[in-house]
């Protein structure tokens, strides 16, 4: 079946000094625009008790520098700025942040009648033109927006939301449970094992030497009372360090994209634990190592990458005791028979030999093959 999708295309944009300058402008306009807009909703309410309905054009006659960049990146703030707020009433998400500078450095554009394009080598914008730029595969497809951002270690890049077709992949006759794990990245119920990169680990050491040199530095421009902006040493040595974080990113973002779409691949439905992630990593002796594995990540990779190809991803409450229940039996062991420094056990009622792991992924996939069939005996009822 093929099926309509948005799909996001990153490219990186080598711009001229005069192109840098104007996505400079871009970036501080739309970093105030959010700040003052923000703050003006914030005593509005306190005056009032209800929302302001202010707009980017309202401050363009008071600061007529707003007019020199795109008037569409001025507009997503105020549909951003909205949509944040209205999350926060309505599903009690976080209240928005005002904005910093440097931090996500970042503007949108929308496409109206190719005012965004791509070439062989260059990516044309709203107010800008032709920026040279590294088109790695081809676009196919209509641009809706653009996204421009630029990362902390200098790196120009943009977006490009495109609206695109994608078949889905053939059928394999192959389903597949998945076991998170910290040793092990994954451990599926094939019996096989991803060993876990642990891509922050690996430069640990060299990140730690890197960020004690910034640390000294700052110290200096401290003491002589200088500003971090103005020290040149300072500045050379922070993006030292973000090369080495933005180096990190990259591997693990490379790694995650492989591995999830060699599942989705090779596997017709993909069953995997909901993980509580967020309440996993305030445990400090493991937090690292789980933000390390970025769980979260891979899930979203292979839930929308499913989406797209016609497969079916099946997520198993977290609650359900996959490791505890033997996979031959059934048999359900306490928590006190199963601690977690023990990797393998014998069930005493079919005296099956267990992996911890490989037992977890088997529960997994049986459980997540259950729900799928719930679901379609479901709808054939409701049909």
């Amino acid at each position: 079946m093929t099926k309509q999708i948005l799909k996001a295309y990153k490219c990186r944009l080598y711009p001229t000094d005069g192109q840098q300058i104007f996505f400079a402008k871009s970036f501080g306009c739309t970093r105030f625009i959010w700040n003052r807009m923000l703050n003006d909703k914030i005593e509005y309410y306190k005056e009032t008790k209800t929302e302001l309905k202010n707009t980017p054009a309202q401050y363009k006659t008071e600061f007529e520098w707003l007019k020199e960049v795109d008037s569409l990146a001025l507009a997503n703030v105020q549909q951003n700025l909205r949509s944040t707020y209205n999350k926060f009433f309505k599903q009690g998400s976080g209240f928005p942040k005002f904005k910093k500078k440097g931090l996500k450095d970042s503007y949108t554009t929308n496409n109206q009648k190719g005012t965004v394009a791509v070439t062989n080598n260059t990516v044309k914008l709203p107010k800008i033109g032709h920026i040279k730029a590294k088109i790695h595969r081809s676009i196919n497809g209509l641009i809706k927006s653009a996204t421009i951002s630029k990362s902390p270690s200098g790196k120009y890049y943009v977006s490009l939301l495109v609206e695109t077709v994608v078949d889905d992949m053939p059928k394999t006759q192959s389903n597949i449970g998945i076991d998170l794990g910290v040793t092990d990245f994954i451990v599926l119920s094939d019996g096989s094992k991803v060993a876990n990169p642990k891509f922050l680990s690996r430069l640990q050491d060299k990140l730690g030497r890197e960020q004690k040199i910034l640390a000294k530095r700052r110290l200096v421009a401290k003491t002589q009372q200088r500003k971090l902006s103005e020290s040149r040493n300072y500045q050379k040595q922070r993006l030292k360090v973000a090369k080495v974080y933005e180096k990190i990113t990259n591997t693990r973002k490379d790694f995650l994209h492989k591995l999830s779409f060699n599942i989705i691949k090779n596997h017709d439905v993909i069953a995997i634990e909901d993980l509580n992630v967020k309440g996993m990593v305030k445990n400090r002796k493991l937090a690292k190592a789980i933000l390390d594995s970025s769980w979260s990540t891979f899930t979203t990779m292979l839930a929308y990458k499913a989406e797209w190809y016609g497969k079916e991803l099946v997520k198993i409450d977290r609650w359900y005791p996959s490791s505890k229940t033997c996979s031959g039996c059934g048999h359900l062991l306490s928590k006190d028979e199963l601690p977690l420094s023990l990797r393998s056990w014998v069930c005493p009622c079919c005296l099956r030999n267990n992996d911890r792991d490989i037992n977890a992924s088997i529960n997994i996939l049986n459980q997540g093959l259950t729900l799928v069939t719930l679901k379609t005996v479901g709808a054939t009822g409701l049909a």
